[in-house]
């Protein structure tokens, strides 16, 4: 089979002939990839940025068709192990979260499953082929073939599902989980209960205000001006394109990057602009406008969410309002964090960072994804899906990816 490969130590792709993934386990599956997606998170490894010296097939968002499974998979499989076991079928089709995950975990955290492999590494071959092997299938896959009519259903998808561009759904195995992850972790967290309840914070500690100590507090509600949520986002790739739609949905937002010196198509922005409701715009109105940093305000949030650079997390500190929180899903690097202890004290910071739990978010996501298919079921400068090209052309669209030509690519191994 065709496969894209990594070689050490940087900027060395290759399409190469590799033998098709085998089953090599009980619990897996192979899947024959009808698209796969190149991420910004490939470009780590591409730029030789993170400790890995060993050729492998790079990516980690594919959609495609099952053509083998191991013995685990049949009807009688115990009611103990994930329903996909005992439902998924050869030739059902599937979207895979970008990690493994056993399935098994309750807590909901799959992103750091104690099994939990990442594919386009050298531990788990990636997705950027004609082929794939996906081990604990069962606990990972998404069937896209359970379609039902009911949203109520654990086990099925949306109906609706199934009218979206196939390439637009690879945007579920990673970066619209990610966006919306992103967001969570910083309006999920308590210091932004008070904005979201109209209740200040000492009312706010859940069950410690059924204490004595806090039972004779008197506080007044806030003011509708104190409940306004300002959300910075900085870094506007298509994670933080999906970061701005998911932070819109909850949020008035503050959009800062440095956009004057970015080749960002200002008709992406915009068609993403006018998906959102008119009270979410902000005081622009009808027009997205690209301004410098130097025109932001100098205190945003208070939270802010970023991708993840250390020039990013500098800007997102210095932006960030005291008490605020700090949301970043990039996956770091060697290079320390650019603040100090004492800086964080000094505005009692809170810092939320790490890797989406995909397999948990993806049921919501998807919610999104249909909410707003208007800009995210669409290829092209009006959606976040930039173009669809075969993966005989991977080299160059990584080296554009890379200088920021392209946007969001998706390959067609078939092509």
């Amino acid at each position: 089979m065709l496969a894209v490969r990594w070689h050490p130590p940087a900027f060395d792709i290759r399409l190469e002939s590799v033998p098709v993934p085998i089953v090599q386990h009980p619990d897996d599956a192979i899947i024959k990839i009808k698209f796969a997606g190149l991420c910004g998170s490939d470009l780590h490894i591409y730029r030789g940025h993170q400790d890995v010296n060993e050729i492998h097939i790079s990516g980690h968002e594919f959609i495609g068709h099952v053509v083998a499974l191991g013995s685990s998979f049949h009807p009688g499989s115990p009611p103990s192990r994930p329903p996909l076991y005992a439902s998924l079928r050869v030739g059902d089709k599937v979207i895979s979260p970008f990690t493994i995950s056993c399935g098994e975990c309750e807590l909901g955290f799959t992103a750091r499953c104690l099994s939990s492999l990442l594919f386009g590494s050298p531990a788990l071959q990636g997705g950027q082929a004609q082929y794939v092997r996906v081990p604990l299938a069962g606990g990972t896959l998404l069937s896209l073939s359970a379609v039902s009519p009911s949203v109520d259903d654990p086990l099925s998808v949306p109906q609706e599902l199934s009218y979206l561009p196939d390439p637009t759904l690879l945007l579920l195995a990673d970066i619209l989980p990610t966006g919306l992850f992103v967001v969570l972790q910083a309006c999920t967290h308590p210091k932004l209960a008070p904005i979201f309840t109209g209740i200040p914070w000492l009312r706010n500690t859940g069950h410690l205000t059924q204490h004595d100590f806090l039972s004779d507090i008197t506080l007044p509600y806030l003011s509708a001006a104190d409940k306004i949520l300002d959300v910075g986002i900085v870094g506007l790739g298509p994670v933080g394109l999906l970061t701005t739609l998911t932070a819109f949905e909850c949020a008035t937002l503050a959009l800062l990057d440095y956009l004057t010196r970015a080749n960002i198509p200002s008709g992406k922005m915009q068609q993403i602009y006018d998906a959102l409701p008119p009270d979410a715009r902000g005081k622009s109105g009808d027009e997205f406008v690209v301004a410098d940093i130097a025109d932001a305000p100098n205190v945003v949030g208070p939270g802010v969410v970023v991708v993840g650079t250390p020039e990013a997390l500098t800007l997102s500190l210095t932006l960030l309002a005291p008490s605020g929180v700090l949301s970043s899903c990039g996956v770091h690097q060697a290079p320390q964090i650019p603040f100090t202890g004492r800086e964080l004290y000094n505005k009692n910071v809170s810092l939320e960072f790490g890797r989406c739990s995909v397999r948990s978010v993806l049921f919501a996501a998807m919610g999104l994804l249909l909410r707003r298919r208007d800009v995210l079921g669409v290829i092209g400068e009006s959606g976040v899906v930039d173009r669809v090209i075969p993966l005989s052309d991977a080299v160059g669209a990584y080296e554009a990816f890379d200088k920021g030509i392209y946007g969001k690519v998706v390959f067609d191994p078939w092509a």
